[in-house]
């Protein structure tokens, strides 16, 4: 189903009853609505960075929902389409750690490519209707691969930025991850704590002691 590593790790998941239900769920949704993402693009994060490659998790909520936005990466966006104002906060942030020039391109596929996994917590939307598919039982799924991450020997820096990202501190028991929280970078909490936040520099600096190749956060 998604072609590495992940299949192993998820094959008794997508044979629960709930999954089953989140298939017929979405078949049927994709079948009579515009839903975000394309189909072949829903598993996107996991397919560009398997499980064992995971250095640091960036959670979000769900897909955009405008067309042409979302393809299956957490804040990310398909070259050539104009970059949300939370991605730009986002790259603000980079630029005050970094000083790398604020790109002109929203897509992450570079970061997910070096084991930056961009899981939003909820995989699909429908067009126009944020958090449309929030019950359809993504959720579930979603947590228990938070569990499978969390199971992993291997350090994992968690960045957990709003309160609903917050909420899963608690899937995160492994003492070999670090969990990262402040605000979410939209406009209305990127002030609160996000812009200033340091937790790209952070990051870098656990891999490094873990002996982990760093995240090349520049675009």
């Amino acid at each position: 189903m998604i072609g590495n590593d992940w299949d192993f790790a998820l094959s008794e998941e997508f044979k629960k009853d709930y999954f089953l239900k989140i298939q017929d769920f979405i078949d049927e949704e994709y079948s009579s609505k515009t839903i975000y993402p394309p189909y072949d693009e829903i598993f996107n994060a996991f397919k560009l960075t398997p499980l064992s490659n995971v250095k640091v998790v960036i959670l979000g909520q769900d897909p955009y929902h405008e067309e042409g936005q979302a393809h299956g990466l957490a804040f990310s966006t398909p070259e050539g389409r104009p970059i949300p104002r939370s991605l730009k906060n986002i790259f603000k942030e980079i630029n005050a750690e970094y000083d790398y020039p604020i790109p002109t391109s929203g897509c992450l596929e570079k970061w997910a490519e070096q084991g930056v996994f961009l899981l939003n917590t909820v995989l699909t939307v429908e067009d126009g209707n944020a958090n449309s598919h929030s019950k359809c039982g993504w959720q579930t799924f979603t947590d228990n691969v938070i569990r499978i991450l969390n199971r992993q020997d291997q350090p994992i820096v968690f960045l957990l930025w709003g309160k609903q990202a917050e909420k899963k501190k608690e899937l995160i028991t492994n003492e070999n991850h670090l969990v990262l929280i402040t605000s979410h970078p939209s406009p209305f909490s990127a002030r609160r704590g996000f812009l200033g936040c340091n937790h790209f520099k952070l990051a870098n600096g656990y891999l490094k002691e873990n002996k982990i190749k760093e995240i090349d956060w520049k675009l």
